[in-house]
């Protein structure tokens, strides 16, 4: 374990010390703060035109706010988490270094953890950008809380899928721009599943919805835990980290 610590700590280290962790914490920032206006504003008119036109029952800004530009962070990272996955294991072996990592006496489900934690933790960075928008909502509105911290931790849940999943590219390539595309196009695909199959009952259109990312974020963005969706997120990571591992073991047998 003090391996993958370490490991973490210098994968983090590396990102803070390029400009990669600073462009994508400042690009979510900027596309999550104009969709937040927006959606705020949207509140706003519709609150003072129902109130304007006898009023009404109120209206949630848990269900009109919250809810919808949670599920929006969930489109953003995927755009912006190949990014970060993308430098993972390629950049290792563009610099020659991969091959003192394999031939070290550090394990490679060690590595695969730390540079995947240390991914992750940059991701975390990320989402606390969003936190102050949402601090505005709870010092001037009443929402509930607890959809709130479901809804993240749909969204970190699934990042590290897709963090887990872009670390597999990043091990198949030596090339950051390569892995890095074919991160994004391979999680677009997990993402678009559900919408090919929104309106067939088949067997296999069940299969390809529930391999979607997005079909698990529904219940998580509404406030809803559902079990089966976390064990989905969970299986996938840990499977993504194992094909990782699987793929480190033949680079090992190479060198």
């Amino acid at each position: 374990m003090t391996n993958v610590w370490v490991i973490c700590r210098k994968e983090l280290r590396s990102y803070f010390a390029s400009p990669i962790a600073y462009a994508v914490m400042a690009l979510f920032a900027l596309i999550f703060g104009i969709w937040f206006y927006l959606f705020t504003r949207e509140f706003v008119n519709v609150s003072f035109r129902s109130q304007m036109s006898g009023g009404g029952p109120p209206m949630s800004v848990n269900e009109y706010i919250i809810r919808p530009i949670l599920g929006f962070a969930g489109t953003i990272s995927l755009f912006l988490i190949p990014l970060i996955s993308m430098r993972l294991i390629a950049e290792e072996k563009r610099n020659g270094t991969m091959e003192l990592l394999l031939t070290s006496p550090i394990q490679d489900l060690s590595i695969i953890l730390g540079k995947w934690l240390g991914a992750m933790l940059l991701y975390l960075c990320v989402l606390g950008m969003s936190l102050l928008n949402i601090a505005f909502l709870f010092a001037w509105g009443k929402p509930d809380w607890k959809p709130v911290l479901v809804g993240y931790l749909g969204l970190i849940l699934q990042g590290g899928c897709l963090l887990a999943l872009g670390t597999l590219i990043s091990a198949m390539t030596s090339n950051q721009i390569v892995a890095g595309g074919a991160a994004f196009f391979v999680s677009l695909l997990l993402y678009v599943l559900s919408w090919f199959t929104e309106f067939d009952s088949t067997t296999a259109s069940k299969v390809l919805s529930y391999l979607s990312i997005i079909t698990h974020m529904e219940n998580f963005s509404k406030g809803v835990l559902d079990f089966k969706d976390a064990v989905f997120y969970v299986s996938f990571i840990f499977l993504a980290l194992f094909l990782t591992a699987r793929q480190m073991e033949s680079l090992r047998w190479r060198s």
